[in-house]
C-alpha cells in the first residue's frame, strides 16, 4: 500500500494503448481501475508493479458537463509541455457539480540518472474552479532531486501559486491559463536557480573548513617550513 500511494502522491506514468498517462488519485476509481480522460478509457492497474490490463472505453466516468473545459484545457497544456519541458507529461480530469465545473491538471517531468547516482522529478497540480464567468485557480509546484554518491541528499521544494481568470469561453480560458501557468513555473524555476547559485556562495561555504587545522593560513612560499612540508 505504500508503495501504491508513494506511486499516485509522484504522479507516476503508465502506458495505455501505447499512450503516457499520469496515475494520480484523480483519476483513480473503484476496484485499482483508473480513468484516463483524455483517451475516454479506464483501466486496471496494478500500481505497485505500474502493470496496465483490462483496458475498457469510458461511459459514466466522463462528464460531459465539464468535458468542453476540460478538452479545450488539456489541448492549450498539452501546446505548452511540449515547448518547456524535455519529457513532461499531462493528465487532466474534469467533473461538475451544480452550477460550477471544476478541472485539475496533473504535470510530471522527471529524469533517472542512476549510472550517476543521482534521480530528479518536477511535479505541479492545478485546479481551476469555474463559476459565474470567474476561474479560480490554485496551483502547487513540486522539485525533488535526490542524490546519492558517497552519501544520501535531497533537496525538495515547492511554491504555491494563486490567481483569477475572467471566462469569456472554453477556448480563451485555455489559452489564458497556458501563459498564467508558464509565467508560475518560469518564475519559480528562475527562482530555484538564484537560490541555489546564492547557497552555492553561503550556506554550502559556510559548511567548509575556513582555515586547516593549525587555525593558520597557508603561506605557500614556505611550505618547506611546515610540518607536512617535510613529512612529503
Amino acid at each position: 500500500r505504500s508503495i501504491a500511494k508513494y506511486r499516485l502522491e509522484q504522479f507516476t506514468p503508465v502506458v495505455v494503448d501505447k499512450e503516457n498517462v499520469l496515475l494520480t488519485t484523480h483519476g483513480a476509481l473503484d476496484n485499482n481501475r483508473f480513468l484516463d480522460p483524455r483517451s475516454k478509457k479506464t483501466f486496471h492497474c496494478n500500481v505497485a508493479k505500474k502493470e496496465v490490463s483490462d483496458i475498457q472505453a469510458a461511459s459514466s466516468e466522463i462528464d460531459q458537463n465539464a468535458e468542453g473545459y476540460r478538452s479545450e484545457i488539456d489541448n492549450g497544456l498539452d501546446k505548452y509541455i511540449k515547448e518547456h519541458y524535455p519529457s513532461g507529461l499531462l493528465t487532466v480530469y474534469g467533473k461538475s457539480s451544480g452550477g460550477s465545473i471544476s478541472i485539475i491538471a496533473c504535470i510530471e517531468d522527471h529524469k533517472f540518472s542512476p549510472e550517476n547516482f543521482w534521480n530528479g522529478r518536477w511535479r505541479s497540480e492545478w485546479k481551476i474552479e469555474i463559476e459565474d464567468g470567474n476561474a479560480k485557480v490554485v496551483g502547487v509546484l513540486k522539485t525533488q532531486v535526490h542524490y546519492y554518491e558517497d552519501g544520501n541528499v535531497q533537496l525538495m521544494s515547492h511554491k504555491d501559486c494563486k490567481d483569477n481568470l475572467t471566462v469569456s469561453s472554453e477556448k480563451q480560458l485555455a489559452e489564458d491559463l497556458a501563459k498564467l501557468i508558464a509565467k508560475c513555473e518560469s518564475d519559480y524555476q528562475v527562482a530555484i536557480n538564484a537560490n541555489y547559485n546564492s547557497m552555492s556562495t553561503t550556506t554550502f561555504k559556510a559548511l567548509r573548513r575556513q582555515l586547516p587545522v593549525t587555525r593558520t593560513k597557508i603561506d605557500w612560499n614556505k611550505i618547506l617550513g611546515y610540518q607536512i612540508g617535510k613529512e612529503i
